[in-house]
């Protein structure tokens, strides 16, 4: 096609002002759909990048670019090509824009070795098949993860793909339909809408769609054939709430171009193009184009530059870069030597470039800063980087998040927001309808939506669990248990309503009792149903083939074994371990030495020959295990001590009391290891059997048993007459087992655990995770308890027959809390005593007699009782002691120690008085030096003279408060402050009445005379009142 007037003027004005009379001219084709937005926006940009890139530099070299109108049309897309080929002999072509078009003008190239730069993104051209092909845009295939990511986002399992019936919109369909079987979504369906449809056919089907289940649609379509679409689908109704739709680039890139009533249809539609940074270069060469783009189109209402313009801008700078490296000026440009003679068709008349297979690898290999970003070409194809989740709202569409290969969906740019928290990885959605919240993706209400099929087991071994009977007259399948009520409980709580049917399935062997659950997961994986309900055991295997619910009743692998006494001679050692007996009596030893010591002094109880006092040692501390004791401490110290160990025996005595009585009246098992009993039951066509097959060596153990009834057979007989030792099956089968048999039997603890009872979906059903959340609400609130006791009961004597054979002993770690604190009472009492003996003893622990004098001394006054030291009447002996340790203190030996030996003075008052104890020659000690000490004794005294006389008038209070005369009130108290209580005469050793009054002579020597009580003196006040 001739050149326009315009074109040819520009580019001698070009060549005048930016190029030198040196530089070599290089022509390249470029083919467009110059009739469309696309295409003139392409051929703006093109013309700006030549007219950028030879204004900064003097090159050798400059391309001249021939444009060529394809008319979207592949036969005048191949003609262009072979025209500029042929007769003005480019270099390298750029375009078409069209895959179509492209697939055979990359043919074309590849015969005469020409590169081909296309903006084509369909993956059906390959520039690995093609070594004359690179692709300057990303390929579509490269969003595919993008979308996928979308999907996986929402947790939506099923997806309806929607694709131009071309070969750019076919070429997707195979990585979509990859990408979301790794994110375990499914394609349910495929519709393709041809170019050429009318609407009536695109509205039939969009129909044909809305009445599927599935609400989730990706559209892969061109924005010609996508604008009629979508006003097809508002008109449908497809483009309210409940709906979701994701766009694929191109058309998200190409949403400027498309008019606003299309833009009014797709609101609330999610797609994803491909991002460019927003530099002040790119804001720079924006406003440059804008104004070159209406010059060169006035007629054409303003359109927005896009990535694809950016694309071919740095295209056209790596070509002319590329050019002017291999220096592709020379002449002939084509080599014909060898075509050969005759009628030659124009492919082989054109020959073979020179030049080509030097400039292809540069551009297949081509990296640069360009205003796209990272311009990066590698392998003939432009790398794809990160993406740009747009949303259309209003009259246009808005960036709520971003998707990288490594990063996954975040919100911002940068992609360090919020990772890995799913609520926050995008920004705000509206989606179709106006609304906020994500659509769930499916409508179980659909208007063809057929009744889910739920397949059940005829036969179970327990009614309580799945319990089917088919109504003979009517047909109707009744289905009734606990797994049947926490499944229809689960589908009634559904946001949404779901009609389902049961369908009843019998074993394929006759012959056999119960149903085979893999029989009826392989009918669930076959499609027969849509879900199965019965006391499924999850498993791995199984999970393959079907998606499973979260369980609804946690399980695992239990032994039931008949119920037997088991006796032993020293059962009652048992519930203890020997570490803890031994710690026991060790602290009941040390106890009672403690309380020994605090007592010695001062309770006659705790005194006598050693033998006596060993005994009382032992005696004290082991009668408090049954609190029998007799003997009264006095001593402020050992009540703390007894007080802290009482608690301590109480504690121990209740411990040892009820692990005992749980060891005698919880009867033992005769063994829990399957492995180790000689026969072992279990259900058939159950979980369990691969279970024991993989732990037991020896098969012929096992015994397959079909009901309930034929576990209690066979357990009552035992292995000795052709019964077995244990069944083996799971724990929710077993209760219901042991609560119709409670005293017989009883179950151990688990020998294998699993995942529990699950309900049973398709492969991929959105049903499945819906499911899941209303059991998890049943668990929370309790509804799930709440039919477990309609079906089970309370609990019935089965879960008091459940026990641990691993039960442990109480051990010393169990009570080492206890043993510390009566310890460290101990310790701190018995501390306590012995720092204030010393201090009472000083003068003896102070002197400068030998040791063996001050420990004989300080062993005496500990032996001697503490009321006789305040009084204490030396011996012969003593008194030795006594001047030897008052010569050593003194530093000379006295002359006489009257003191001592008259024995009317202590140690204490020898101290005091040392001239009456040894005469003259001494110095004497005033008064001034013990001042202080008869400041505290007075006051010491004084106040408890006050606390005396304070408890005194109010024990006699009645005296007081008596209408007697003053002089009577005087004689009254006198008479009660003379009188003496009542003593035990385990204090004192005597046998005195209460009535018995001790009075003090003139001599000051005590006797005794009989007197009246407190009661006798008030009837006598009473009398003489």
């Amino acid at each position: 096609m001739p050149i326009s007037k315009l074109t040819f003027f520009t580019f001698l004005f070009l060549f005048d002002h930016f190029t030198n009379a040196a530089a070599a001219k290089v022509d390249v084709g470029i083919i467009l759909d110059l009739q469309t937005p696309l295409g003139k926006m392409f051929k703006t940009c093109i013309s700006m990048a030549i007219e950028d890139f030879y204004s900064k530099n003097t090159y050798k070299t400059m391309i001249v670019p021939h444009f060529r109108d394809s008319s979207s049309d592949i036969v005048s897309a191949a003609s262009a090509a072979i025209d500029l080929l042929k007769n003005t002999q480019v270099i390298a072509i750029f375009g078409p824009q069209a895959s179509i078009q492209a697939d055979f003008v990359i043919d074309i190239g590849d015969r005469v070795k020409v590169p081909i730069i296309s903006p084509a993104t369909s993956p059906s051209l390959s520039p690995q098949e093609s070594p004359f092909f690179i692709r300057s845009s990303w390929c579509s295939a490269s969003q595919a993860k993008a979308v996928a990511a979308i999907v996986n986002h929402f947790d939506w399992r099923e997806v309806v793909l929607v694709y131009e019936d071309t070969i750019y919109g076919i070429g997707l369909l195979p990585f979509l339909t990859e990408r979301f079987l790794e994110s375990n979504a499914l394609v349910s369906n495929m519709t393709a809408i041809s170019p050429s449809a009318d609407n009536d056919l695109i509205l039939e089907k969009l129909l044909e769609l809305r009445r599927m289940q599935t609400r989730v649609f990706v559209v892969h379509m061109l924005p010609p054939v996508a604008s009629r679409f979508f006003k097809m689908a508002r008109r449908a109704g497809m483009m309210g709430e409940g709906y979701a739709w994701i766009i694929a680039d191109a058309l998200t890139s190409l949403l400027d171009s498309v008019d606003s009533e299309t833009i009014e249809a797709m609101q609330g539609v999610v797609g994803v193009k491909a991002y460019f940074p927003r530099s002040s270069e790119v804001h720079n060469f924006t406003g440059r184009w804008r104004k070159r783009f209406r010059q060169d189109n006035p007629a054409l209402e303003t359109s927005e530059l896009n990535v694809f313009g950016l694309w071919a801008y740095d295209s056209i700078t790596a070509l002319a870069e590329s050019v002017e490296r291999v220096r592709a000026d020379a002449s002939p440009r084509f080599n014909k030597t060898a075509v050969g003679r005759g009628n030659l068709t124009d492919m082989e008349a054109i020959g073979v470039s020179n030049s080509g297979p030097r400039l292809a690898p540069l551009l297949r290999n081509f990296t640069s800063k360009g205003l796209s970003g990272d311009f990066m070409i590698k392998n003939g194809e432009l790398q794809a980087s990160v993406f740009e989740i747009m949303n259309v709202v209003g009259n246009g569409a808005n960036t709520v998040g971003f998707w990288r290969e490594n990063q996954g969906i975040s919100k911002r740019f940068k992609g360090d927001d919020d990772v890995g928290d799913i609520k926050h990885t995008l920004g705000a959605v509206v989606w179709p309808g106006q609304t906020s919240e994500a659509p769930r993706g499916w409508e179980a209400a659909a208007v063809n939506a057929r009744k889910l099929r739920v397949g059940v087991p005829m036969k179970c071994r327990a009614g309580q669990l799945v319990n089917v009977s088919i109504d003979e007259e009517t047909g109707k399948v009744n289905a009734s248990g606990f797994c049947i009520e926490m499944f229809e409980e689960a589908m009634r709580s559904l946001p949404y309503p779901v009609q389902f049917e049961y369908i009843p399935f019998k074993n394929a062997d006759q012959n056999s009792t119960i149903y085979n659950y893999d029989s009826l997961i392989q009918q669930l994986a076959l499609k027969r149903v849509d879900a199965v309900v019965a006391d499924i055991t999850m498993s791995a295997s199984r999970a393959q083939q079907v998606d499973f619910t979260i369980p609804y009743i946690e399980s695992g692998i239990s032994t039931v074994v008949l119920i037997k006494d088991k006796e032993n001679t020293w059962d009652f050692m048992a519930p203890l371990t020997r570490d803890l007996w031994i710690t026991i009596g060790g602290t009941f030893i040390f106890t009672g030495f403690v309380v020994w010591v605090l007592e010695h002094r001062l309770n006659e109880e705790f005194r006598g020959p050693p033998h006596k006092q060993i005994g009382m040692i032992f005696w004290f501390a082991f009668s408090t295990l049954t609190f029998s004791q007799r003997e009264r401490v006095k001593s402020n110290l050992s009540r703390f001590v007894v007080i802290v160990w009482l608690f301590v025996v109480l504690v121990l005595s209740t411990s040892y009391t009820a692990n005992l009585t749980s060891l005698r009246t919880v009867n033992q098992l005769a063994s829990t290891d399957y492995r180790n009993i000689t026969s072992v039951g279990f259900k058939e066509g159950s979980f369990v059997r691969a279970v024991l097959g993989a732990t037991l060596s020896d098969n012929s153990k096992l015994t397959v048993y079909t009901t309930f009834e034929e576990y209690d057979k066979g357990l009552s007989l035992g292995s000795s007459r052709g019964g077995v030792d244990a069944v083996v099956d799971n724990v929710p089968s077993l209760k219901v087992f042991l609560y119709k048999y409670c005293n017989k039997y009883t179950m151990s603890g688990l020998i294998h655990r699993n995942s529990g009872f699950g309900f049973a979906f398709q492969k991929g059903s959105p049903l499945a995770p819906d499911v899941s959340r209303e059991i998890l609400m049943m668990k929370e609130t309790g509804k799930r308890d709440q039919i477990s006791r309609k079906w089970f009961g309370e609990g019935g004597c089965s879960s008091n027959n459940t026990t641990d054979a691993d039960s442990r002993k109480l051990d010393v770690k169990n009570f080492s809390g206890l043993f510390y604190i009566t310890g460290l009472s101990s310790l701190s009492a018995l501390l306590i005593f012995l720092v204030t003996f010393l201090y009472d003893n000083r003068l003896v622990w102070s002197s400068d007699a030998s040791l063996k004098h001050k420990l004989l001394q300080l062993a005496q006054r500990f032996d001697h009782r503490e009321s006789d030291n305040e009084l204490l009447p030396f011996s012969k002996k003593s008194a030795v002691v006594c001047e030897e340790m008052v010569a050593a203190e003194m530093k000379s030996k006295p002359k006489s120690c009257i003191c001592c030996e008259q024995g009317k003075w202590s140690t204490i008052q020898l101290w005091f008085r040392p001239q009456a104890c040894y005469g003259d020659g001494l110095e004497s000690l005033d008064l001034d030096r013990f001042t202080g000490l008869f400041l505290i004794a007075g006051l010491s005294s004084s106040m408890a003279l006050a606390v005396f006389f304070s408890g005194f008038f109010y024990e006699n209070r009645h005296i007081l408060a008596s209408s007697a005369s003053v002089k009577k009130k005087l004689h009254s108290l006198a008479r009660a402050f003379v009188g003496r209580r009542s003593i035990h005469s385990e204090s004192e050793g005597l046998s005195q009445s209460p009535s018995i009054r001790t009075c003090c002579d003139e001599e000051g020597m005590f006797s005794q005379d009989e007197g009246l009580s407190t009661v006798d003196i008030e009837m006598q006040e009473a009398n003489n009142s």
